[in-house]
């Protein structure tokens, strides 16, 4: 996928399961605001791909693909002008198939490369350059049954506080209100110095705070981080 797509709203695009954002903050980090993106759409269904480039013509825009098109329709209703990094977001379906789709249906085409990317691959050292053959190493039942069980919640009184963990180390504040902010009550995430993997959500009373629980319990923050949600302890 690559090149800008114009913000014509006087042309229909067909709902597809990619959805174009613009307006995005130009002087966040490509991946952090890949991470923040990630986090505000993985509730919507499941996110294939994130795809932000800080190149010029990319630059304030990014591409999400989904699963499924019903996904990407309920992200578009849903966070259209929703404020991310304090610029409200502009989405639409996109005009192009992602490569991963393209790969998932059986269309995808590979493109030719360009003369300076014909060069660099030529000229990558061996060690760079991919294997013909690679065996790849299949898990055996006992191997998958050493696998550690995902953590559960602890069991304590109703707390307008949550104690949240398992969270990836590259998790931020941002990231996470991201998530807590969709639920009424919202009020601050709190990390933790110095302890990367938790951090405490607070709202306005317990009830609203167990909702929030019971809506993002084990939820995937990354395809392998479930988060695990419980009521801090008092």
């Amino acid at each position: 996928m690559e090149g800008t797509q114009e913000n014509d709203d006087d042309v229909a695009v067909k709902p597809n399961q990619t959805i174009y954002i613009n307006n995005l903050n130009e002087r966040i980090k490509k991946e952090e605001l890949r991470k923040a993106l990630y986090a505000a759409f993985s509730q919507f269904g499941t996110v294939l791909d994130v795809v932000a480039l800080k190149t010029l013509r990319m630059r304030g825009q990014a591409f999400v693909v989904f699963r499924d098109v019903g996904s990407a329709t309920n992200a578009m209703r849903a966070m259209q002008n929703f404020p991310m990094f304090d610029k409200p977001m502009r989405i639409q379906f996109s005009k192009t198939q992602s490569d991963i789709i393209a790969k998932l249906n059986g269309t995808f085409v590979e493109r030719e490369k360009r003369p300076a990317e014909k060069r660099k691959a030529e000229e990558a050292p061996e060690s760079k350059k991919p294997k013909k053959q690679e065996t790849t190493k299949r898990a055996t039942p006992s191997a998958l049954s050493a696998q550690p069980a995902p953590l559960q919640p602890k069991q304590l009184p109703p707390n307008k506080i949550l104690f949240v963990e398992n969270l990836p180390e590259q998790t931020t504040e941002l990231m996470l209100s991201m998530l807590f902010q969709q639920f009424t009550g919202f009020k601050e995430v709190r990390m933790v110095p110095g302890k990367p993997g938790v951090a405490f959500v607070e709202f306005e009373n317990d009830m609203e705070a167990g909702a929030a629980m019971t809506g993002l319990q084990h939820f995937k923050i990354t395809p392998t981080n479930l988060m695990v949600i419980s009521y801090a302890k008092k």
